[in-house]
């Protein structure tokens, strides 16, 4: 990665300042969406440094990301006056919203939190209940899976996860990585990682990394190469069984589980990372109203 000459550790700007930062992916022309979670809005930080609103009234859009199609794929969590979860997909072209997940079986999402694809095209999200769920919605944390031909399957469930957030796939489509952030005492807060079938299910379930006691993972991405580049860690206390063990920033590893760097951010909270650039060697990290950039040696993915 690349380094500054004093401590090894990649140089961290400030690329954005908003409100409450979320679910960044770069678009073709390398201008960054992402979400403010607060206000509700997808914010657009354009290649000369210009900020937009891309929609106001987002729904509480969370996770982002562009498809193969370059696509834009967002988790709304929805809010009190629509109360409507679901996963949409913009065409950037034609400013069109489609719908594309909004139900299980006969029951309604609860609240979509982060999305990934596949090679193959497919798209996998986490969905968690919300505090005040109503009879209709599906109510269990959950992990689904959007086939190409608009099918949806739930690939994973509680009790055999917690608290699904990020989640994302390496490169050869072989490991499906999952982060679990409760924040509650003696409950889960590590990376699975899971065996990735051919058909889109998982199997062969062991920890990646145990972030306990300290705060877990939020979001993530992955490289060229299979390192995992995992936005975790407090600065301060926030009233959760939480501690201070888990540094604040990026925390790089390689495909065997091994810590192979850590980039520190200085503000709380941090959300969730993604790669960009012409070279695809930026990586983007939200976290509480800003919008950092460091670069890297290694090739990142999109996803």
């Amino acid at each position: 990665m690349e380094s500054t000459p004093a401590d090894g550790i990649p140089k961290v700007e400030a690329a954005a300042s908003i409100a409450f930062t979320e679910g960044p992916t770069v678009y073709k022309d390398d201008s960054i969406f992402f979400t403010d979670t607060r206000s509700h809005r997808i914010m657009r930080a354009m290649p000369d440094g210009e900020l937009v609103v891309f929609r106001e009234n987002s729904n509480r859009a969370n996770g982002l990301v562009f498809d193969d199609q370059w696509r834009l794929i967002a988790c709304e969590g929805s809010n009190a006056q629509l109360d409507n979860p679901r996963l949409t997909r913009t065409n950037l072209e034609t400013g069109e919203i489609e719908v594309i997940a909004e139900s299980f079986g006969d029951k309604r999402l609860s609240q979509p939190n982060d999305v990934t694809f596949d090679s193959q095209g497919r798209l996998y999200f986490t969905d968690r209940p919300r505090r005040d769920p109503a009879p209709d919605q599906t109510n269990v944390d959950a992990v689904y899976r959007i086939d190409t031909d608009g099918s949806i399957h739930q690939i994973l469930k509680a009790p055999d996860i917690d608290k699904p957030n990020g989640l994302v796939i390496s490169p050869d489509d072989k490991t499906f990585y999952l982060i679990e952030a409760h924040p509650d005492a003696d409950r889960a807060r590590m990376i699975r990682a899971y065996d990735l079938q051919p058909d889109g299910t998982v199997t062969n379930m062991r920890v990646f990394h145990d972030f306990y006691p300290g705060r877990s993972g939020d979001g993530m991405t992955i490289d060229s190469e299979g390192n995992l580049y995992v936005a975790a860690g407090l600065h301060r206390l926030r009233k959760t069984s939480e501690t201070l063990d888990t540094k604040c920033g990026v925390h790089v590893f390689a495909p065997d589980g091994e810590l192979i760097q850590f980039v520190p951010i200085p503000e709380d909270i941090i959300t969730n990372c993604a790669f960009g650039g012409p070279d695809m060697k930026a990586l983007y990290v939200t976290a509480g109203k800003t919008l950092f950039k460091f670069n890297t040696e290694i090739k990142g993915t999109r996803r």
